[in-house]
């Protein structure tokens, strides 16, 4: 080998060795940056007639498949999240305390009655009938207003999603662009890679997407369902604006909640399946489907507890078109606008003295020409009796099955709470096997101890190759010498 060509293939082996220190450092630098995959130094042998080594380029280290599944699992783990914070509060409005739950209300209620029946003349108790049942009311009425308000937090997340959506679509462009021009230049792109990486995992995290690679290091988003949100220069434009309240009766089917606008078209309830997964799928859900089902179950709650006592059998002063101690805001309640009855249960004013009402109606009828016998307290007995029969409820949307009032309120009391249950062990097991998945991609990650290593390995490397120089040095300057 000539002086001239160990000269080159000790410069060569410098130029690699210190190449790779960098790529080492970065390595150790950027360990714990999201979306940042490990780089290797690609070498190869040179083929010209000075030999030495050659530097094809820089890889970034990863598993693309393990990549698409981590960000399926974020979408689910979104998704699992967003549904257990809804079931919670569900719970939480259903239960609370245990002083202060449907079924505790109830009972206070029903034991107020039997109190009364005892004392008919005693206007203490029969005022204790009178706050129970509007406490009752009360309940009912709160936990339709936090079903509609979870309603509207669920549109305002949506909202919220859309728009990191769209920001994120923006940045994965941006940063497409760019890859592509370091590419067509012949630069190393990594670390713009690695930026889109972690972009494109928040996306996941709102909703599942597909990644598709394209030409010249661009790279194409998809939905699972099919639905393009990024192929080209431009992402899709996603639009959406949030209601500024909610109530029972409005639906996306009816117009009155809003819908994505996807690329300036209006999407229907079946064309939304295409955004199923993630917060956002889950936030759609809620205020379209899961919270509309709680909604009619406390209306026909309200409704069966209306019936029983507007009943004339009951209160002999009613009428088949007249309210009992239950009203429709102070109206009787027609069956057609059973959505939201819930929220406008309230006890008769008839027997409310702060309302102008009179107490001894609840003992001798809403309806009584006068207050009659003050011992008397048949109608008391029959108000708590219809309260504990066991009947069909009057709703079509519980089943026909016959139960007591007491029974209903804690089937949807234990409802709730198996939701919650079910949403937290789903959320868990999402978490868990997204935590697993994580593990792995970290695994393939940035190892310190191994990053250390290859580090000794070139510094041993650049001594040898510094010697052959020097050694090269010190050849010629004998060579000069003779001269």
């Amino acid at each position: 080998m000539s002086i001239s060509s160990a000269i080159s293939n000790a410069v060569s082996g410098l130029t690699a060795a210190s190449r790779g220190t960098e790529i080492v450092s970065s390595n150790i630098a950027n360990a714990l940056m999201p979306g940042y995959a490990r780089r290797e130094l690609d070498l190869s042998s040179r083929l010209s007639q000075h030999g030495g080594v050659g530097i094809d380029g820089v890889s970034r280290i990863f598993t693309a498949g393990l990549v698409a599944d981590n960000r399926l699992a974020l979408a689910e783990v979104g998704s699992s999240r967003t549904a257990a914070a809804f079931h919670a509060a569900m719970e939480q409005a259903f239960r609370t305390t245990e002083a202060s739950s449907l079924g505790q209300n109830l009972a206070d209620f029903e034991s107020a009655l039997a109190s009364a029946a005892s004392r008919p003349d005693s206007d203490v108790r029969l005022a204790g009938v009178l706050d129970t049942a509007t406490a009752l009311a009360k309940k009912i009425n709160d936990i339709s207003a936090t079903i509609q308000a979870q309603r509207g937090k669920a549109d305002q997340a949506i909202e919220s999603d859309i728009s990191r959506l769209n920001d994120a679509l923006q940045q994965v462009a941006k940063l497409n662009a760019q890859i592509v021009t370091l590419t067509a230049q012949g630069k190393d792109a990594s670390s713009l890679i690695d930026a889109r990486q972690a972009a494109t995992d928040e996306i996941a995290d709102i909703l599942p997407i597909k990644e598709v690679p394209r030409e010249n290091g661009r790279i194409a988003l998809f939905t699972p369902a099919g639905a393009i949100l990024l192929d080209g220069t431009e992402p899709t434009r996603i639009e959406f604006d949030a209601s500024s309240g909610i109530t029972a009766g409005m639906s996306l089917a009816d117009g009155t909640l809003s819908t994505v606008i996807f690329n300036g078209k209006p999407l229907g309830g079946a064309q939304l399946a295409m955004f199923e997964g993630g917060s956002l799928g889950a936030n759609f859900a809620i205020r379209d489907q899961i919270a509309s089902g709680y909604q009619q179950q406390i209306d026909a709650f309200a409704r069966d507890l209306y019936d029983r006592l507007s009943d004339p059998a009951i209160d002999p002063s009613l009428n088949a078109a007249s309210h009992g101690l239950f009203t429709d805001a102070q109206g009787a309640f027609d069956p057609a606008q059973e959505t939201g009855f819930a929220s406008r249960i309230a006890v008769t004013s008839l027997a409310n003295p702060d309302a102008g009402g009179e107490l001894w109606r609840i003992r001798a009828g809403l309806y009584a020409s006068s207050s009659g016998n003050s011992g008397e307290s048949a109608l008391l007995d029959r108000l708590g009796a219809a309260l504990s029969a066991t009947r069909p409820p009057a709703s079509g949307n519980l089943s026909d099955t016959p139960r007591s009032l007491q029974t209903l309120s804690a089937e949807l009391s234990s409802g709730a709470a198996t939701n919650r249950i079910r949403s937290d062990a789903a959320a868990m097991q999402g978490s868990s096997r997204q935590s697993g998945l994580q593990a792995a991609l970290l695994a393939e990650g940035v190892d310190s101890d191994r990053e250390m290593e290859n580090l000794l390995s070139l510094e041993r490397a650049y001594a040898a190759n510094a010697k052959v120089f020097q050694a090269a040095n010190d050849m010629l300057d004998a060579i000069l010498r003779l001269t």
